[in-house]
């Protein structure tokens, strides 16, 4: 028996070691002295317990199980894998069973499982918290993983952040720079897997200790990307009974290649939406999410039968601004009359670049027109304060014009047309104010003969 590769274990009625073959300490790590009269559940992972007692009632009932499998914790903390075939002997009134080592197995296993089912995760995830989320739980299935965060490095700001971080003890991190002295920041500047044990610690420096060293246990991993370490997935264990080691750190390498991956590829899809839905100038939702956005304002209003209001809005004489100063300084202009429409409206209101100087602005859920009349003033006595840019004070004032649901239309291209004549009539009084829509006409007086040829109409695509 001592010849075996698996381990040949005798246990009592009591459920104690009365003996146990050589391959026992090999798979276990306790030599055999020290396991004969240990009581077997001791041995057993916790959460593995219940239902390995339930397996022992059973077999000392009679019941011969040949693949029976569970968790044990080796001496040195290190859980392994063991499929048992187990018998009762009733006249000796003992346990005989076969212990065999299938941990290697089963950590191939769960390593392709993961490297699956973060591939997934990547494809479904709606936004990248979720996508963290995903991969905190998957990793959690291979390693102790109730302290968990991803660190992502920009090195553009040469800011180290946390987006995703559980901690049982700590909070949220600050951003760091790349230069602070701490594990974090050693594995990004590095590249480098680090692996922190109690033993290791002594030789840290202190301001690291201090830190983010308290836990007894801290694994970190580096994330790879075409253009170097772009973060890094971070373990952490504060008991005695969730050990890192060095399989473990080859684990978490084998498998924060994928996360890497999933991560890169989830922050590129995200680009790609918002350049499609987004003005890449001013950072404000396009025409075509205006346009959803707008559709979608006007069902929920009619469903629920609130008003709201378009605020149509042009810079009278920017192109001179471009003309004298220069499209650099134009451009810098849209992006500060931008950041000061976003401010005149609250967060539930859309602002949006249709194209050139022309702005539109979508208020929802108004309690009357003098609400949007408000907005309108705010907008203009904003947009009349100076611009300082760039050494160049270009003076601009807006024409608005103001169309309500339902009294100018219940279609989106009625009220952006209506907005839209509206802002001409302010243009052509002056400038430098706002004029609300006229009523609409009746549909036999609503002809070219009847009021003469319009401006040409922005198109909703």
């Amino acid at each position: 028996m001592d010849l075996l590769l698996d381990a040949v274990c005798v246990v009592d009625k009591e459920g104690r070691f009365v003996f146990v073959s050589a391959a026992g300490e090999r798979i276990f790590g306790y030599s055999l002295e020290e396991m004969l009269g240990k009581p077997m559940i001791e041995l057993v992972f916790p959460e593995d317990r219940e239902r390995t007692l339930q397996a022992a009632r059973d077999i000392m009932l009679g019941n011969f199980k040949p693949h029976f499998e569970n968790r044990y914790v080796r001496k040195d903390g290190q859980i392994v894998h063991i499929m048992w075939s187990a018998r009762w002997s009733e006249g000796d009134q003992l346990r005989v069973a076969v212990a065999h080592d299938i941990t290697e197995r089963k950590r191939n296993e769960s390593m392709q499982a993961a490297i699956y089912a973060i591939s997934e995760a990547a494809h479904a995830a709606e936004d990248l918290p979720t996508l963290y989320q995903r991969i905190h739980q998957i990793i959690g299935e291979l390693l102790p993983a109730d302290n968990f965060a991803i660190a992502l490095y920009d090195e553009r700001k040469d800011e180290l952040s946390f987006p995703y971080h559980v901690d049982q003890r700590l909070p949220v991190p600050p951003p760091l720079s790349l230069k602070a002295d701490t594990l974090s920041t050693q594995i990004i500047r590095s590249g480098q897997t680090l692996l922190l044990t109690p033993e290791s610690r002594a030789g840290l420096p202190a301001p690291v200790l201090a830190a983010e060293a308290q836990p007894l246990y801290w694994l970190g991993v580096p994330l790879q990307s075409q253009q170097g370490t772009s973060g890094a997935l971070i373990l952490k264990s504060y008991s005695q009974h969730e050990r890192y080691c060095e399989q473990d750190k080859e684990l978490l390498q084998f498998v924060s290649t994928q996360v890497a991956s999933a991560i890169e590829r989830k922050q590129l899809l995200i680009r790609l939406q918002f350049m499609a839905q987004y003005d890449q100038l001013t950072q404000l939702p396009n025409r075509a999410l205006f346009n959803d956005r707008l559709h979608t304002a006007l069902a929920r209003a009619h469903r629920e039968q609130t008003l709201l209001s378009l605020l149509f809005l042009d810079l009278d004489k920017f192109k001179q601004v471009n003309d004298t100063c220069g499209h650099a300084i134009g451009d810098m202009l849209l992006q500060r009359v931008a950041q000061r429409l976003v401010a005149c409206v609250r967060e539930v209101d859309t602002v949006a670049r249709l194209s050139g100087d022309e702005f539109v602005v979508l208020l929802e859920n108004i309690h009357n027109p003098e609400h949007a009349i408000a907005v309108a003033e705010k907008i203009r006595l904003a947009l009349n304060q100076p611009f300082a840019l760039a050494g160049h004070t270009p003076q601009i004032v807006p024409s608005i014009g103001i169309a309500l649901y339902p009294q100018h239309g219940s279609e989106a291209q009625q009220l952006l047309s209506h907005a839209d004549n509206a802002m001409y009539l302010a243009k052509k009084s002056g400038g430098n104010r706002f004029q609300l829509a006229q009523e609409p006409r009746p549909a036999h007086e609503d002809t070219p003969q009847a009021h003469g040829e319009k401006h040409a109409q922005p198109q909703i695509e």
